[in-house]
């Protein structure tokens, strides 16, 4: 790791909890989405990137919730991995049936758990 990257991790760290961090990222995600609904022109590059992102960020979310080093309760790890399971399903039906208006359930989704994170949930 770079001396910058080396930086830029201890400045995260002490800065922002890990939970604010994961809702800043849903957040991220969320508003990439939307944008792609906002401005819907048909499927495309813009939808790929957003869908790839959202996928690669509810994968590492699957993956945490499935880790046996993980301190969240078995019901709200279960339930992580429920709604992961959701989001991928979503997101290969838009990539099979693109449609502007299923991804609203992914935005609310990422929305709604980053608030519950920031604790405004």
């Amino acid at each position: 790791m770079s001396n910058a990257a080396q930086a830029y991790a201890r400045t995260s760290a002490t800065t922002a909890s890990p939970r604010e961090i994961e809702a800043q990222v849903l957040l991220k995600a969320a508003r990439q989405l939307q944008d792609v609904q906002t401005n819907w022109t048909g499927p495309g590059k813009e939808l790929d990137n957003a869908l790839l992102f959202n996928r690669r960020l509810w994968s590492i979310f699957i993956s945490a919730a499935e880790g046996d080093d993980n301190p969240q309760p078995l019901e709200i790890r279960q339930n992580i991995a429920n709604i992961g399971v959701f989001v991928m399903k979503q997101t290969i039906d838009m990539q099979i049936n693109p449609d502007p208006a299923k991804l609203k359930s992914l935005i609310d989704i990422n929305c709604n758990l980053a608030a519950g994170l920031s604790g405004r949930g």
